[in-house]
């Protein structure tokens, strides 16, 4: 939906768009927000990249989906494929507690 971008797919009450949205902020990484409850196209582009599924959260970007990533992975992503969609004074998140113990 947002091919120069990051689309940022969500639903109200989700625990897991909560802290995603939270990362991607602290990270200063812009999205176009998509709630998938109120937009069936929006919904549409999750079930294409999930399986059939609406999970959420969902990031695409350039037509790739990920579904359920860290801030970490969306960060990790556009550093190495589009690094023109990230703020100028970028700093990566810090990774999670699980993947600094498990890599």
């Amino acid at each position: 939906m947002t091919p120069d971008g990051v689309s940022y797919y969500w639903r109200p009450g989700c625990p897991f768009c909560s802290m995603l949205r939270r990362g991607l902020d602290k990270a200063g990484i812009r999205t176009v927000d998509h709630n998938i409850w109120d937009d069936p196209e929006a919904a549409a582009v999750v079930r294409e990249h999930a399986g059939g599924n609406e999970t959420v959260p969902t990031v695409v970007i350039d037509g790739v989906g990920m579904v359920n990533p860290s801030a970490s992975q969306v960060a990790e992503y556009l550093m190495a494929n589009a690094p023109h969609l990230l703020p100028d004074d970028f700093e990566p998140p810090e990774p999670g507690l699980l993947r600094k113990l498990f890599g």
